[in-house]
């Protein structure tokens, strides 16, 4: 599995989306799903999955899929999907 498809297995686990939901182009708010509380489990899932530690500025900042790559991507995760 990419880490790609580990990031979007983290996104639709941490906001109870279907398998088949496309999450690439999600922002936070974006559905009603990914409030404050299913933030926090996002950045855990995110942690668990790439076994790294989002810093509070990070979780702040992770306000979409596309920002989550670039956050991984700090912490030495290579997307080439």
């Amino acid at each position: 599995m990419s880490n790609l498809d580990r990031l979007r297995v983290a996104f639709r686990t941490a906001l109870a989306l279907p398998e088949e939901y496309d999450v690439d182009g999600l922002e936070y708010r974006g559905i009603e799903k990914w409030d404050s509380l299913a933030h926090l489990s996002l950045v855990g899932e995110i942690e668990d999955a790439f076994d790294v530690m989002i810093d509070t500025d990070e979780v702040i900042d992770l306000s979409s899929f596309d920002r989550a790559v670039k956050i991984l991507g700090k912490h030495d995760v290579a997307f080439f999907d």
